[in-house]
């Protein structure tokens, strides 16, 4: 496989629609949110999740194509089995490990990851790293509550057949976000890959897995997350032609005012209904006077 030899770096947008796209452990589940804001948060931890699922669902028999973050994965166990196929009788060395760990593991090479707990497999940086995504406006979540007509034990105590029906009910809640659009930022080092072996065809396999990785991922508690936008700029060469925050300037998201662009820091925004849908802002990517060996790739 060829080895990256371009540096790129991407913007991801999304929506959500009538869902929680990343609970908080730490505030009972409840959409991530910036404290002082309140612009929505989605982790990085949680794209990559959805990365790895796609490519695991899609790739699962292929050969390089394991995932080694997974749902009730040992990690001990699989750093024994790799110096295990390595070599069975001499001494691993580390950089060996490493290697094959890389070319086995989709997730490492494109990511990276510290395996250097029980047999030492060392620690990798990956290519590919992900920030954040953001809201481009503050969010309002919706606390729901629910009822199950059912319930998991037998009610013992004596009463009208009306009463045991209603005691059979259970309350619950889960939290929503009505509407919110969030922007991520990525990047993707060809200097890096050259380390962990991450290929053009590990590339065309991450840009599928980010346009579709949603597809695959639907629940009641998520709603209706969409994948709006992902917009590459390719540099021709390995270290890059521009700054990224340059390039990611080039990309402005404003509301839809009349059929017209309004940006989103305008005072008068606030005297507008919330969005709602999609069709409600208004994505510009700026295309003109771009530095000398950028390309900008619009993949939707």
């Amino acid at each position: 496989m060829t080895t990256l030899s371009h540096r790129h770096d991407f913007v991801l947008i999304f929506d959500v629609t009538n869902g929680n796209p990343n609970g908080d452990p730490d505030a009972g589940n409840m959409p991530r949110q910036d404290p002082e804001t309140n612009h929505g948060w989605v982790s990085d931890v949680s794209l990559k999740r959805k990365i790895r699922n796609y490519v695991e669902l899609t790739h699962k028999n292929k050969t390089g194509h394991k995932i080694y973050i997974q749902e009730g994965a040992i990690l001990n166990k699989i750093h024994e089995e790799t110096h295990i196929a390595i070599n069975k009788e001499k001494v691993v060395k580390l950089g060996d490990a490493r290697k094959w760990m890389c070319e086995n593991f989709f997730d490492v090479r494109t990511f990276g990851a510290v395996m250097s707990t029980g047999k030492n497999c060392g620690q990798v940086r990956g290519p590919v790293q992900m920030t954040f995504a953001t809201s481009v406006e503050p969010i309002m979540p919706s606390e729901i509550t629910v009822t199950r007509m059912a319930t998991t034990k037998e009610q013992t105590s004596k009463g009208t057949k009306e009463d045991q029906h209603s005691k059979n009910r259970t309350m619950g809640r889960k939290y929503i976000v009505p509407y919110g659009l969030y922007v991520a930022h990525g990047f993707i080092s060809a200097k890096f890959a050259e380390r962990t072996g991450f290929s053009e065809a590990d590339l065309e396999l991450l840009f599928e897995a980010l346009k579709n990785m949603f597809e695959h991922d639907r629940s009641a508690a998520r709603g209706e997350m969409i994948i709006r936008k992902l917009i590459v700029f390719r540099h021709d060469n390995a270290l890059g032609n521009a700054s990224a925050h340059s390039l990611f300037d080039r990309i402005q998201v404003g509301r839809r005012v009349n059929g017209k662009f309004r940006p989103l820091d305008d005072r008068g925004l606030g005297n507008l209904p919330p969005a709602r849908k999609f069709s409600d802002y208004i994505v510009k990517i700026k295309k003109n006077k771009l530095p000398a060996g950028i390309d900008i790739l619009d993949l939707i």
